[in-house]
Order: structure tokens, then C-alpha cells, then sequence
């Protein structure tokens, strides 16, 4: 990744060692993912997919950032 600014690269990745996220694996419909929960909400924000069948990648529901409502049956691993 390349950044053009006028501040300085002190000043731009200062926070960047001190972010915290909460990514899960689970499994949602047979499909394997890491997700983050949305704070106050049912639902969890896609981060990445690991499934092995390609058919999966190319479903928009389930593209990186799209949010699905979380069942509470269902479990996260």
C-alpha cells in the first residue's frame, strides 16, 4: 500500500498496533467464514471466506462486508 500526505508516517500509523478485533470462525448455511459481530445487533459482518468451493465466492450474500443476521442457535467456533 502506498499513502501520499503532507503528515507525517508517525502520525498516520500510531493506532495501528493498538487495534483489537473480535473476528470469529464460524460455519453459516455450510458455508465457512471469519466474521466480527456489530455491536448491539444480531448480526455479524462478514470478514473473510474460507470455503473451498468457488461457487461461494461468487455469492453477493456472501461478499466481505455484508452482514447477516446470526441465529442465536447457531454456533460460533
Amino acid at each position: 500500500m502506498i499513502i501520499y500526505s503532507v503528515m507525517p508516517m508517525e502520525m498516520i500509523m500510531r493506532n495501528v498496533d493498538h487495534t483489537e478485533y473480535q473476528y470469529q470462525e464460524t460455519e453459516i448455511d455450510g458455508v465457512k467464514m471469519l466474521v466480527e459481530p456489530v455491536p448491539h445487533s444480531t448480526e455479524v459482518k462478514i470478514v473473510r471466506l474460507m470455503s473451498p468451493d468457488p461457487q461461494d465466492y461468487l455469492n453477493p450474500r456472501y461478499m466481505p462486508g455484508q452482514t447477516i443476521y446470526f441465529r442465536p442457535e447457531a454456533r460460533l467456533s
